[in-house]
C-alpha cells in the first residue's frame, strides 16, 4: 500500500522519508565514511575508484563527481550528509547551499539575512515563484561544481 505524500507538491523541496532514505542508503554511507581522513584522502586521490567500491547506482556516482547536489538529494541523499563532500572539499554548508540555488555565496548570505525566499508563488508545483523548478538550476540540464 502506498502512502499518501502530499508533500511531493512542494516546489524545491525533497523530503528525506522513508522510501528517499531506502534509495539513498549507500549513497549516504559513502558521504558518512568522509568523516575519516583516511577515507578523505583515498576519495581525493582517485574519486572513481573510491566510488566504485561502494553500492551505488551509476546515476549516484556520476552525481557525486559532478557535485550535482541537487541530484544527490533526488537519489536518495541526506543534505547532513551530503555535507561531508563539501567539508572534503573544503566548502562551507553556505556555499553548498548557494550553489544548489544557483546563488554565489555572498548571494545565498543576503537573501538569508532578509528573510529567505518569499512564499508567494511557492507553495505548489507550478506557481511562478522563485523557488520553482524552471528557475532553478535543478530545474534546467546542466549544473556540477
Amino acid at each position: 500500500m502506498s502512502l499518501d505524500k502530499p508533500y511531493l507538491d512542494v516546489p524545491g523541496t525533497t523530503i528525506f522519508d522513508a522510501e528517499q532514505s531506502r534509495k539513498g542508503y549507500w549513497l549516504n554511507q559513502f558521504c558518512m565514511s568522509l568523516m575519516k581522513p583516511e577515507n578523505r584522502a583515498r576519495f581525493k586521490a582517485d574519486e572513481r575508484a573510491y566510488l566504485d567500491g561502494w553500492q551505488l547506482s551509476e546515476e549516484q556516482k556520476q552525481a557525486v563527481l559532478a557535485r550535482d547536489l541537487n541530484r544527490c538529494i533526488s537519489l536518495g541523499g541526506n543534505i547532513y550528509f551530503l555535507a561531508k563532500i563539501g567539508a572534503t572539499d573544503g566548502r562551507s554548508f553556505q556555499q553548498m547551499a548557494g550553489s544548489m540555488t544557483g546563488m554565489t555565496e555572498q548571494e545565498y548570505r543576503d537573501m538569508m539575512v532578509s528573510g529567505g525566499r518569499t512564499i508567494e508563488g511557492n507553495r505548489r508545483i507550478g506557481e511562478d515563484g522563485d523557488a520553482q523548478a524552471h528557475r532553478q538550476p535543478q530545474g534546467r540540464a546542466g549544473g556540477g561544481r
